[in-house]
């Protein structure tokens, strides 16, 4: 069993539209953007973060807009609800802040032992706020949210699965343990974890698979602290079967990637370097930061990229 691992390092979704989705996290949420950038692989199309203050691993959704993608399908092989931390006492707050936002799917309720509070994102993406005893990670408090509501990064994220078995074996083999099982739902947690450190596990035999757009989750990432303990994941993981890709650099963390049997792929992320490498920790997100291969683009880019404050295109 690896012990590298110590909960979620970030989730990665798609949206359709960049400004909207930078509303919905930063006005909606209170969640930071910490950092504005591109898709490595497609650089016309934004890579957004949202988190805590500098990013910290466990707390960082990431988004790809693709303008007039179509929405995406739930089902299963997928990441079903993302699950964000925030105090106890504080869902009738937000309860009232979504209301008024007129966000869509609110629908309360109680799991393992946390009331919870359901709700969909721009493009119906799946999330909860939960209410967690003593969480200790620092808050961002900016965008009109208070200390006393502030999330504080990810509680964890469910995955709906058609089977069970081999996933859950594989997120054993990565350091997590079976908690409790609850409505059909397995939770697994790391002890002494990140504190974004629980996966729940959603069996669905009769559900057909997801099919990927807005709204969907493209891949989840798991944090361990360095390079070295990565490769040592990889290694493992590749001596156990599974297909892992090399290591790739991506600025502001180093990856891995893996399908996992059930069909959501994983990402294995460095807490290293982190985003205050190409800006200071107190203007984090503010300005287009392009990777080295890219910067010939930026003339192109900050032309053809929509605006995240909504506003037309000169």
């Amino acid at each position: 069993m690896l012990n590298q691992i110590k909960g979620l390092h970030h989730v990665t979704s798609m949206a359709a539209s960049a400004s909207g989705n930078n509303r919905f996290f930063t006005d909606t949420l209170g969640l930071r953007r910490v950092k504005q950038t591109v898709n490595f692989d497609a650089p016309d199309v934004y890579h957004l973060y949202y988190g805590d203050e500098v990013g910290s691993p466990g707390s960082v959704m990431t988004y790809f807009p693709f303008p007039h993608i179509a929405r995406g399908r739930p089902g299963t092989g997928e990441v079903g609800t993302t699950l964000f931390s925030i105090p106890e006492g504080s869902l009738g707050y937000w309860q009232d802040r979504l209301s008024k936002a007129n966000v869509e799917g609110l629908k309360s309720d109680e799991a393992f032992g946390n009331n919870r509070l359901h709700f969909a994102g721009p493009d119906g993406d799946g999330f909860a706020l939960v209410e967690v005893k003593d969480d200790s990670r620092a808050q961002f408090t900016g965008n009109g949210v208070g200390q006393d509501q502030a999330i504080h990064g990810f509680q964890g994220a469910s995955l709906r699965l058609r089977d069970e078995g081999a996933t859950a074996e594989l997120l054993k083999f990565m350091g997590y343990q079976e908690v409790d099982r609850q409505d059909g739902v397995v939770r697994l947690g790391i002890p002494g974890g990140n504190g974004a450190d629980v996966i729940d596990i959603e069996t669905m035999p009769n559900i057909s698979g997801a099919r990927l757009g807005a709204g969907s989750v493209h891949h989840i990432a798991f944090a361990v602290e360095n390079r070295a303990k990565q490769l040592e994941v990889r290694k493992a993981l590749m001596d156990t079967g599974y297909q892992v890709t090399p290591v790739i650099d991506r600025d502001y963390f180093w990856a891995i990637y893996f399908r996992t049997p059930g069909g959501v792929l994983f990402e294995i992320a460095t807490n290293e370097p982190g985003f205050d490498r190409d800006e200071d920790t107190a203007h984090l997100g503010e300005t287009l930061q392009l990777p080295e291969q890219h910067q010939h683009l930026r003339p192109f880019l900050e032309q053809h990229l929509e605006p995240l404050d909504g506003s037309a295109k000169a």
